[in-house]
């Protein structure tokens, strides 16, 4: 695949339209509402080809083509329960940062159910006003977050074009190690505040496209900037973590308390905090190797118990302190799980 199919992707899936985008999904008919259950598809990790009618998978994140878990509903519920409680200055924020819940039909269908099942005429009322306020505030949300979307969509555009050879500009899966560190070095250069739900929501979109047109190498591609993005976002995480606690501890002020925190990591490190912030930063497909080198390297002072301990706190501490059915959170918890699963099944 070359750079010129990469723009007439990014033309493809840009004409669209974010806002029609997002209010069809809030009304269309979907197969999450028909009751039917398909298995979901992997997104940040392996390749999901078929669904068990014989269509292509999509790459929603916890998305459209499968039933609800009890945990979805719990957090849709949830959602809802404070939207309903929330002023209605207060919309424009909570359905920003949730629009990947909020738009989808389900979260709609979620709110016609909780209407069935009370009887207090009041609720009714907060749902029915909430379900048309929604509709609304998504109408406003999406007309300025188009802007900050077509600036994300340049930041995955570049990220994406650092995956291609240089002489040629053709795309050549597996990525070679080169190919990769490019990825990483233009990924690194954008703001971690820029890192958002808008540039999660373009990447998915992109893979959904691609998935669509059998463009099965870009999708990989997009799954590795998804990977990179996590390791880095939880590894900033963790640092910025290590420094509130310091803070709080101490009593000093933040400037000092990062100080502190950087002496006392370079004087006594923990080998598993030591060795996970090095998983967080390399490529994902060294993470068996690496794992078992440094499990079967008796003076390492690493072991599983001691790893997966270290991915529990950072999934305890990171992930539950992000937006609640965000794709960030999303993203970065499917990174930690996938992390623990190959810690807990590698054979030293």
């Amino acid at each position: 695949m070359s750079i010129n199919a990469l723009f007439l992707l990014v033309a493809t899936v840009s004409v669209e339209g974010f806002t029609s985008h997002v209010v069809k999904r809030a009304f269309e008919v979907s197969s999450f509402s028909s009751g039917r259950s398909l298995s979901a598809p992997t997104t940040l990790f392996g390749e999901a080809s078929e669904q068990e009618d014989g269509t292509p998978k999509k790459s929603r994140f916890g998305g459209n083509q499968r039933a609800p878990t009890v945990q979805e509903i719990s957090v849709m519920d949830d959602m809802i329960t404070k939207l309903m409680e929330a002023k209605p200055y207060e919309l424009p924020n909570a359905v920003s940062k949730a629009i990947r819940v909020i738009s989808s039909p389900r979260f709609f269908i979620r709110i016609a159910e909780r209407s069935d099942m009370t009887q207090d005429p009041i609720e009714k009322e907060k749902l029915s006003a909430l379900a048309n306020n929604i509709v609304t505030t998504m109408d406003a949300v999406v007309s300025t977050a188009q802007e900050k979307l077509d600036d994300r969509a340049k930041n995955v555009e570049e990220v994406v074009k650092a995956a291609a050879e240089p002489d040629s500009g053709e795309f050549l899966v597996p990525l070679s190690a080169d190919r990769i560190a490019a990825m990483k070095a233009r990924l690194e250069k954008i703001n971690p505040a820029d890192l958002d739900e808008g540039f999660l929501t373009t990447i998915d979109t992109w893979m959904n496209k691609a998935h669509e047109d059998g463009l099965d190498g870009m999708v990989g591609i997009l799954q590795k900037v998804l990977q990179m993005y996590a390791g880095g976002a939880i590894k900033r995480a963790r640092l910025e973590l290590q420094a509130s606690v310091g803070a709080a501890v101490t009593g000093e002020g933040q400037a000092k308390a990062n100080e502190m925190v950087a002496k006392q990591e370079a004087s006594d490190p923990k080998p598993e905090a030591t060795f996970m912030d090095k998983l967080l930063g390399m490529d994902t497909d060294i993470w068996d190797k690496e794992i078992r080198s440094i499990l079967s390297n008796g003076n390492s002072g690493v072991t599983v118990s001691s790893l997966t301990g270290e991915i529990q706190r950072t999934m305890e501490a990171v992930i539950l302190g992000l937006e609640n059915g965000s794709m960030v959170q999303r993203v970065q918890a499917e990174y930690l799980k996938e992390l623990l699963t190959r810690v807990e099944n590698v054979k030293v």
